[in-house]
């Protein structure tokens, strides 16, 4: 349950660039975050694995693979009190995490083409340490880490397919201190699958389809649950969360100066989050109950994201930038201290430099600024704000 929490604190915040609403994370390879994962149609390198599996079908007859190094800041999240909390001024915690990725292409087999990404899809740590926020959300944590094992299939010279499974290792904490407190952890496999379609009806024009289903995190773990010092509960506990199914809709389009743009628009079905529902071995103290056990109701919308990116090749050098803005999922009424989230827009720029025709080097950066969000609700009266992200990645390419 301490890692369960973890998933909950994600599932209550969220940021655009290192997760897309919510608590999942786009950017998962260099060139995702220098396109702002406006990589979805126009995909050549190795990470096409993870963003279109489709496309490996029309790569070089080589093995490709590609190993990444993700740096994700979070700023200290400042909430500002306004009417009956006036006078509350506080900040969360500053978050930095350290994330690897990798990404493989096969060579042929027959006319088939394998694919393989181990990627951190969702995660996020939100961490307080003053009231009123620490009654409720001492610590939120998620982490969330994918094998995805991918296959293509080229249907005709324009047309390819593929399909995937999502094995998904999950660790949750929640943590929260007052009057009572609980300390909760957890962690779950879980399995899902994606779908994607690659369409080039011309040289120039590049048409991508994805689609990645929910997968529910059944977290299982253990929770102790206190009244001032006296521990009351020691034991057993789950929740499920969902890491919600995504849909990807992408056109490129590259001109004669080998300058490609592509447009991505993401549906993102976040209304699977209807309520978090915490579970326990044993019945826990009617005192309790209220506040952990009862269930929390989520009724989350589905929310989009607009996508831009564009790619220049120069000979050995290849420049990237992109643009992204993302929707919170998270109606007013349900904001809490664990994920203030909210609206952003997303710049991002990288670069990646072919030092031989088997190994070429990578780097890129993606600032998200989140809007400052205005809350009023059963719990909360105040402001929300300084929640922005930075993502620096380097990454390493070899063909063989």
């Amino acid at each position: 349950m301490k890692n369960l929490m973890k998933i909950t604190t994600l599932s209550l915040v969220a940021t655009t660039a290192i997760y897309a609403g919510g608590y999942k994370i786009p950017e998962v390879s260099t060139n995702g975050a220098a396109l702002s994962a406006a990589n979805i149609a126009h995909t050549t390198g190795a990470d096409a694995a993870y963003y279109n599996p489709a496309n490996m079908a029309f790569m070089a007859d080589e093995n490709n693979v590609e190993l990444d190094l993700i740096y994700i800041g979070l700023d200290a999240t400042n909430f500002k009190g306004t009417g009956s909390q006036a006078g509350d001024n506080i900040d969360a915690e500053s978050e930095s995490f350290i994330i690897p990725s990798l990404n493989y292409v096969s060579p042929k087999l027959g006319n088939a083409r394998l694919g393989l990404s181990v990627v951190v899809p969702g995660g996020l740590s939100k961490r307080w340490n003053d009231s009123p926020a620490i009654d409720r959300a001492e610590e939120f944590t998620l982490e969330v880490v994918e094998i995805n094992p991918t296959l293509a299939i080229p249907v005709s010279d324009t047309v390819a397919i593929a399909f995937g499974f999502r094995v998904l290792y999950s660790e949750g904490i929640v943590k929260s201190s007052s009057t009572a407190s609980r300390d909760m952890t957890g962690d779950s496999f879980d399995v899902g699958y994606n779908l994607a379609l690659a369409y080039k009806p011309t040289s120039n024009i590049d048409i991508g389809i994805t689609y990645r289903s929910n997968v529910y995190l059944s977290e299982e773990g253990n929770a102790k649950l206190s009244i001032g010092d006296a521990k009351v509960y020691d034991g057993g506990s789950s929740v499920t969360i969902p890491l919600p199914a995504a849909l990807n809709i992408a056109g490129a389009y590259t001109f004669s100066t080998e300058t490609t743009v592509e447009v991505v628009y993401e549906r993102t079905f976040w209304s699977a989050y209807k309520e978090l529902d915490f579970n326990y071995v044993s019945p826990i103290p009617n005192i309790l109950v209220p506040s952990f056990d009862n269930p929390i109701d989520k009724s989350w919308d589905d929310s989009y994201a607009l996508r831009l990116g564009i790619t220049q090749k120069l000979d050995d050098l290849t420049l990237m930038c992109g643009a992204v803005y993302d929707t919170t999922p998270i109606p007013d009424e349900k904001v809490s201290y664990e994920l203030p989230d909210s609206d952003s827009v997303s710049v991002s720029f990288g670069a990646r430099y072919d030092l031989s025709d088997k190994i070429n080097l990578g780097f890129s950066t993606l600032y998200s600024m989140r809007d400052d969000r205005d809350v009023k609700n059963s719990e909360i009266e105040g402001t929300f704000s300084n929640s922005n992200v930075l993502i620096v990645t380097m990454g390493m390419g070899y063909k063989f």
